[in-house]
C-alpha cells in the first residue's frame, strides 16, 4: 500500500482553520471503485484505502511511522496561504475599482 503524507488546507465551507494543524497520512486505493450494481453506491475493495486516516502532531512523526512500518510514501509539501493585508478605509478610497453600494 502506498501512503500519503500532507497538512491539510482550511476547508471552503467556514473562515477559520481548525484541524489544519496536524499531519494526516491516508493510504491511497490499489485498485479502482466500482459501482455496485444492486444499490448504485460506491465502494472499494480494500479498508485501508478510504477509511484509515493517521494523524500526527509533525511532520517527522508522520514519516518516521511509515518508515518504521516500511510503507512507501509520498510527502507533499506544506502550503501556507498568502497574507492579504486589507484595511477597512479601502471601501471608501476614490481608487476602488468597483463602486461602493448597499
Amino acid at each position: 500500500m502506498f501512503a500519503r503524507i500532507y497538512k491539510p488546507s482550511k476547508t471552503a465551507m467556514q473562515s477559520g482553520k481548525a484541524k489544519t494543524d496536524r499531519w494526516l497520512l491516508e493510504f491511497e486505493a490499489e485498485t479502482a471503485r466500482r459501482v455496485d450494481p444492486l444499490m448504485g453506491w460506491t465502494s472499494v475493495d480494500e479498508t485501508a484505502s478510504g477509511q484509515v486516516r493517521l494523524t500526527f502532531d509533525t511532520r517527522e512523526e508522520a514519516v518516521s511511522y511509515a518508515e518504521r512500518h516500511g510503507l512507501p510514501f509520498r510527502l507533499d509539501p506544506e502550503h501556507e496561504p498568502k497574507a492579504q493585508p486589507k484595511a477597512y478605509s479601502d471601501n471608501f478610497s476614490f481608487r476602488r475599482r468597483k463602486p461602493w453600494t448597499h
